[in-house]
């Protein structure tokens, strides 16, 4: 997976659009695809949502399921966002809208199959049954294998949306049985917008948020509502002007690992807490009781999940600081080749041109490519210090590097 693209995607000029799609920003063609077939009789019973992360893939899914499920007669004005069916879809109570995620490593393939046997029943009060599948390439093999007879054969009135990065991620199988809808990154002014139109934001933080996050509207999001969020990535892009001997190198490695970890174990920290009182209680005993010895497999049970879960959480948050440093080596090398891009990292400008000024743009391809490296490593379960040091040492400035024997790691 590569890291997305600060380059704006779409300039076209947006219509008016129904508002279940209001959230959709710079996604004009894929709205306009959806809305055609949440007006059709028979929409196509299988949908793959393909897109960059941050695109919107699983919150498209859910506008059209609340296009599809729309209690308004016009066609052509389904998702309106404000009446029942709405209303419920877009906060998670529809009956017949089902959404399966998953924050471990992989779909259990009894998830899966929980979810066909659902996908035999009618639909209580809605005109569909629809299920939504996030991080569908997520799934194993088995998992696959289990869902595409379902998708082959769906029973009446069913309709399959799956959201994935990329049509590869999915097997070629799964793929050809559905219809394809492709997100890109939208701009960061529409994604400025959004959050200003959405969530009241300041203009000016919003355009920061935007830009710093490389037009991931969720992410844009949390950083312009969290200034906890905001001060760690300022720790992250910050790092490799610091490195000015293998030391600094080594150290830069050991904070960012540092750095991630407290942002994963912030994000968690309360969830997990709520969710141990919530089992305790539902097991009636206080939080501050004992749990007897014949309960303890339900805590232990709850417990392996939540460690399941982190560890995803902190190989997550290792990726997106791999990202904010590829959009500043980015950044550089705009600088370096004298480019009118707009930068990610706008408010550095100073100091990247300055950093700029000290070393060649053949070097920063090279931290680019060092970057891409780690993010592969650390996916292939290397040791996240061991894969970060070998990044950071690449961060040296040239004068040390152009020392160095030819063979030199």
């Amino acid at each position: 997976m590569t890291a997305p693209s600060p380059v704006p995607a779409d300039q076209t000029t947006p219509v008016a659009l129904a508002p279940a799609w209001a959230d959709l920003a710079g996604q004009q063609a894929a709205v306009e695809q959806l809305s055609r077939a949440a007006a059709a009789d028979r929409p196509t019973h299988a949908w793959l949502f393909t897109g960059p992360p941050g695109s919107g893939r699983s919150n498209a899914a859910r506008a059209f399921a609340q296009a599809l499920q729309c209690e308004v007669e016009d066609p052509d004005r389904r998702g309106c966002g404000s009446c029942h069916a709405c209303l419920t879809v877009a906060a998670g109570t529809n009956a017949d809208v089902k959404v399966l995620a998953t924050e471990n490593v992989t779909y259990k393939i009894d998830e899966v199959r929980d979810l066909i046997a659902l996908a035999q029943d009618r639909p209580t009060s809605g005109r569909w049954r629809i299920f939504i599948m996030e991080d569908a390439d997520r799934m194993t093999e088995r998992a696959t294998n289990v869902l595409l007879k379902a998708i082959e054969e769906p029973p009446e009135r069913t309709v399959w949306m799956l959201c994935a990065p990329s049509p590869a991620d999915v097997l070629v199988t799964i793929r050809s049985r559905c219809r394809q809808v492709g997100l890109r990154i939208p701009a960061v002014r529409a994604v400025a917008d959004l959050l200003v139109e959405r969530d009241g934001l300041d203009p000016e933080l919003a355009l920061f948020a935007a830009r710093a996050s490389q037009s991931h509207v969720g992410m844009a999001r949390r950083l312009a509502r969290d200034e906890g969020s905001r001060s760690r990535r300022e720790s992250v892009v910050h790092l490799p002007l610091r490195v000015k001997a293998t030391s600094d190198a080594v150290a830069m490695a050991k904070e960012l690992v540092e750095v991630t970890q407290q942002e994963a174990a912030s994000s968690a920290e309360a969830r997990n807490a709520e969710e141990r009182r919530n089992l305790l209680r539902s097991l009636g005993l206080a939080e501050d009781e004992k749990v007897p010895a014949k309960l303890r497999h339900h805590v232990k049970r709850l417990e392996d999940a939540q460690t399941a879960r982190n560890k995803r959480a902190v190989h997550d948050t290792l990726d997106r600081a791999m990202i904010d440093l590829t959009g500043l080596f980015r950044d550089v090398l705009a600088l370096q080749l004298g480019t009118d891009a707009e930068l990610v990292n706008e408010h550095l400008r100073d100091e990247l041109a300055s950093y700029a000024r000290a070393a060649s743009p053949e070097r920063t391809v090279e931290r680019i490519d060092a970057v891409s490296t780690a993010r592969r490593r650390l996916a292939g379960n290397v040791p996240p210090l061991l894969a970060l040091e070998a990044m950071a040492t690449s961060f040296l400035p040239d004068r040390i590097l152009d020392r160095r024997p030819p063979d030199h790691p």
